[in-house]
């Protein structure tokens, strides 16, 4: 059975009005199409649930939210949410205290796709698919420049940057474990002054796919902390261009499960912008 579920919202003469979410799955092959309104409406949250059953729930994680603390900071946290709504996983994973069912994760500024296991088992079933590479992860990145090459892979090993405690970096002096890293892409469109991009990292460092177009003299569009410094974002932009637009995987019970999540409305915002100056 392959099961398919994506993000959607509500649009009104082709304007995107309250962005009430809807969650719809199709099984096939029958084509039967299931349509419901968002679990996170249920819940009385702004967390949009796209797909949930007795071992796995995937959230669409706003941008400016951490998924966990690290033990010192009050800002709130997915965990956080979490906690709250579901507090059967709070002894679920490898580190409950701090990350709770967090199988994988996003940065605070990345939107998108976020799994997470709901008991010990489904924690880990799902290391193990990501361990072996079997999840397939889907991006969309605006980067700085024109990348010449319609598609490419990017296979250049990352560590940490003896420059920057902070950074990941894949050229120059590395330190601490060097990891293998690779990441494939393939060009969408082309502006003036950046490149909108599909990105699949093969593996899952940190940082990677911020990392990796550093490397090749494309940093993502307003990254703070790979881009350079004082860059102009386009359109007011106030976060790194990049969202996690889709997961494909095998589930427990042996449905193959495609996950989505359109961008969000300041990333079409800022599309949107630099369409009208081509």
């Amino acid at each position: 059975m392959f099961l398919f579920c994506e993000a959607l919202h509500h649009t009104v003469q082709g304007e995107a009005k309250a962005k009430t979410a809807r969650r719809v799955c199709e099984n096939f092959p029958s084509g039967k199409l299931f349509v419901g309104e968002s679990l996170a409406a249920h819940h009385h949250s702004p967390m949009e649930i796209i797909y949930e059953d007795n071992d796995i729930l995937a959230v669409n994680k706003p941008a400016g939210l951490l998924v966990h603390g690290d033990g010192r900071s009050k800002e709130k946290t997915l965990v956080d949410w979490l906690a709250k709504k579901y507090p059967e996983i709070k002894n679920v994973g490898d580190n409950p205290e701090f990350r709770p069912g967090i199988v994988h994760r996003l940065d605070k500024d990345t939107s998108g796709i976020l799994l997470i296991a709901k008991n010990q088992k489904a924690f880990e079933y799902l290391k193990k698919l990501f361990q072996e590479r079997e999840i397939q992860k889907k991006y969309i990145a605006l980067v700085l420049g024109e990348v010449k090459k319609r598609e490419g892979i990017i296979d250049l090993p990352i560590g940490k940057s003896k420059k920057d405690f902070r950074k990941k970096a894949s050229v120059g002096k590395l330190t601490g474990k060097i990891r293998e890293a690779v990441t494939e892409y393939k060009v969408l469109e082309k502006f003036s002054d950046f490149t909108l991009v599909e990105a699949w990292p093969k593996t899952g460092r940190t940082h990677q796919i911020r990392a990796h177009f550093k490397a090749i003299g494309h940093p993502l569009a307003c990254d703070s902390l790979y881009g350079p410094k004082n860059q102009e974002c386009p359109d007011g932009l106030n976060r790194h261009f990049l969202h996690a637009a889709s997961l494909e995987f095998v589930s427990p019970d042996g449905s193959r499960i495609m996950l989505e999540a359109d961008l969000p409305e300041d990333l079409e915002k800022t599309l949107s912008f630099l369409r009208k100056l081509k």
